[in-house]
């Protein structure tokens, strides 16, 4: 959106810069109907707005609540500021959406569907332009734009954090509509962080008994990855790998735990249900909510457990399995460590880009200080910058009571990983620079800076040079992080597969020794690995389960979607095989050569994954490749 397509809109409407503000207003009667077809709304955005106000009390700015089509229902203000308010005509029951009132915070939010500010100048009518306006849009459950929460003030105060507070209230009121309905459904809260469950950050999605999909929040569609109209044929099942069946056993134990999901994009998330009602042929019973105390305590648990094994498998001596360009990158990483430093780690998703960030503070000076992992993919961007900065003590309902420091400061004298940093908004990226050259942190809605002092990996699957030619990434920020950029190979060019898979089916054995059928460690040596470790962690995992008490995984102990994967590379190395063989003239040796060299070209000459998909060894390719 820019302000000119807004200017352009309110010209197409007939309305002169200079009109007199109109202050037709509603009759009380029509006032009070217009609250009543807005109740649901109103009731759960008053407290919302009553913890803004205080937040921006004393600062010449007022909070406004308007329905979908901005007419005011609600507002809360400084008296002084009010005054001047009324001179524009904002007052329960007068419209500002852009056919009344031209280019406004409200109308324009409205119209794009998007948070918008307007400051001064900005402004359609001239009468206006003495006002700064931060708004949001509020969505209900299926995605439609209900009302608008915007707060306003005196130009010459405008601050740059009002936006950040606006947009947040606006989720949290779309949080609460959201638990306020559907309430004989199953929800299921969930994030790959379990330390976010109970935040604004969480997702929560919505099932009828049966497991068939209803709703989701915002967050909940952000995590999911797909638009509401694609996610009503799916079921609780397909969604996140768990029949709903056990689910409903997982709730019948005494103390339930956190749920360990897997998306449907392969995403491993935490979840727990709340009014959740179990019923079957033969049981019928009530689920009390789930506990904050148990949940809690579940979350400590789940916390330490991933501490315990982070520690034991993340050093950079684990790491080195053998593979020589891991061996490189590790001993580049270990000349640096400890030397304030920025660390860029680029590759593939799945690659292991987070394992090796933690193995660089488990070997750094910082070790017994915080870790502290940021997913700048997984966030909304509207919640972005108070999880990393903070906010100040009371700044939402239902939020941490004294507020939220931020991730940025939670890594204070430890290691602060920046996961997916080519996905961070542009204009945090200034905000995350600064911090980074001044070592000082402000928190939403405060005025006081705090010293941090993080050492900093960053991460990215993305190419931030080119980023940063499009104008998506700051340059100076780049060469801020970049101090040593190392490249994590994919896993197809690893030539210590089999070390690889030894150790993960060891760390996720739960006690029990698996061994790979020889058979089967072919068929892995040969296949691709597109997912890279996620891909192969999560195949290992499903086939130990279905492997069971036999700790030999076969064939049959395989999911389906990769067994199709395999056929269809062997199918297509057959085709190759084929088509050189019936060539004309072509001897064993020719049609050798030809395969070797169409599979070298297939895998951009890497001689190691040609090895694997052919199943030979690499000096079989080496001694092939040489002339006579």
């Amino acid at each position: 959106m820019t302000i000119e397509q807004a200017h352009q809109r309110s010209e197409s409407y007939g309305i002169p810069r200079s009109a007199e503000p109109d202050f037709g207003s509603l009759g009380k009667s029509d006032l009070a109907l217009l609250l009543e077809q807005n109740r649901v709304l109103h009731t759960h955005a008053a407290p919302v707005m009553e913890t803004l106000y205080e937040q921006i009390i004393n600062t010449h700015n007022m909070v406004i609540l308007t329905d979908v089509n901005g007419r005011i229902l609600h507002t809360l203000g400084d008296a002084d500021f009010l005054e001047k308010a009324d001179r524009v005509a904002l007052n329960p029951g007068v419209a500002w959406s852009e056919q009344s009132k031209g280019t406004n915070a409200i109308g324009t939010a409205i119209a794009e569907k998007a948070p918008t500010i307007i400051h001064a100048d900005q402004h359609y009518l001239e009468a206006n332009r003495f006002l700064t306006c931060s708004a949001a849009p509020i969505f209900d459950v299926i995605g439609n734009v209900i009302g608008v929460l915007d707060v306003t003030g005196d130009q010459h105060n405008f601050h740059r954090h009002t936006m950040a507070l606006v947009r947040m209230s606006a989720q949290m009121i779309e949080n609460q509509l959201f638990a306020s309905s559907f309430q004989d459904s199953i929800k299921i809260h969930f994030h790959s962080r379990p330390e976010f469950l109970g935040t604004l950050m969480e997702g929560i999605a919505c099932f009828t008994p049966g497991g068939q999909f209803l709703s989701a929040s915002r967050s909940g569609l952000f995590q999911l990855g797909l638009p509401m109209s694609a996610l009503q044929t799916h079921t609780f099942s397909s969604l996140f790998g768990l029949p709903i069946s056990s689910l409903f056993d997982h709730y019948r134990t005494s103390s339930p735990g956190l749920l360990s999901l897997c998306l449907h994009s392969g995403v491993r998330v935490y979840g727990k249900c709340s009014d959740l009602r179990v019923s079957n042929k033969n049981f019928q019973h009530t689920m009390d909510n789930v506990r904050e105390k148990d949940a809690n305590g579940a979350t400590q648990a789940q916390q330490a457990a991933s501490a315990q094994t982070k520690t034991r498998l993340s050093s950079l001596r684990y790491l080195n399995t053998g593979d020589e360009q891991v061996a490189i990158v590790i001993d580049k990483l270990k000349k640096v460590i400890g030397r304030d430093i920025s660390i860029l780690v680029t590759g593939e998703t799945g690659t292991g880009k987070e394992l090796l960030a933690q193995a660089i503070h488990n070997d750094s000076p910082r070790k017994d200080g915080p870790f502290v992992a940021v997913n700048c993919a997984s966030i909304p961007e509207n919640l972005i910058e108070s999880e990393l900065f903070g906010y100040e003590d009371g700044a939402f309902t239902g939020a941490r009571k004294k507020g939220s420091i931020g991730k940025i400061l939670q890594a204070n004298g430890g290691s602060l990983f920046l996961d997916e940093i080519g996905d961070m908004p542009l204009n945090l990226q200034a905000r995350l620079l600064r911090v980074l050259q001044e070592r000082m942190v402000t928190p939403l809605g405060s005025t006081k800076s705090i010293p941090v002092n993080v050492a900093l990996t960053c991460a990215t699957n993305r190419n931030l040079r080119e980023m940063i030619a499009k104008n998506q990434f700051r340059d100076d920020l780049y060469y801020r992080m970049n101090g040593l950029v190392v490249k994590l190979p994919p896993l197809r060019e690893r030539t210590d597969l089999e070390v690889v898979i030894e150790k993960l089916l060891l760390a996720e054995g739960n006690g029990h020794r698996y061994v790979i059928a020889p058979e089967i460690m072919r068929m892995f040596r040969a296949h691709n690995w597109p997912g890279n470790f996620r891909q192969l962690t999560n195949l290992l995992r499903t086939a130990m389960v279905m492997a069971g008490d036999d700790h030999e995984i076969r064939m049959e102990h395989l999911p389906d979607d990769f067994l199709e994967d395999v056929a269809l590379i062997q199918t297509s190395n057959s085709k190759v095989v084929t088509e050189t063989a019936v060539s004309s003239g072509s001897t064993l040796e020719d049609v050798e050569l030809s395969v070797i060299q169409k599979a070298l070209e297939a895998h951009s000459g890497n001689v190691s994954a040609t090895a694997r998909a052919l199943g030979v060894s690499r000096n079989t390719i080496y001694r092939k490749i040489q002339p006579v």
